[in-house]
């Protein structure tokens, strides 16, 4: 995309990974400090466990690599999130009845 989106910067940040696959909870989630993430903004987290065991609970610190988009491209992201949205909306009622 940044071919198409000019402006684009990258900084490397320290992160929490937290992964846990047991029989109450299957997530996945990334902490990351003192970022707040925007409209097309890009996350590569680096030295992630790829591979969690059922029953394990692993939180790890890592680094994690931010492309920022510059404002063109996030102006494009929060449109196309928008419409893309309006998608949800659409909800069909029925009588019940199978046809």
């Amino acid at each position: 995309m940044s071919i198409w989106f000019p402006g684009r910067t990258t900084i490397t940040v320290p992160c929490t990974v937290d992964v846990e696959h047991t029989h109450e909870r299957l997530h996945a989630h990334v902490d990351l400090d003192g970022v707040l993430l925007g409209p097309g903004d890009e996350v590569q987290v680096h030295g992630a466990p790829t591979h969690v065991s059922f029953g394990e609970h692993v939180i790890r610190r890592c680094t994690a690599t931010i492309t920022r988009a510059g404002w063109l491209e996030a102006t494009f992201t929060k449109l196309m999130g928008h419409t893309e949205l309006t998608e949800l909306y659409e909800v069909g009622f029925s009588d019940g009845r199978a046809s």
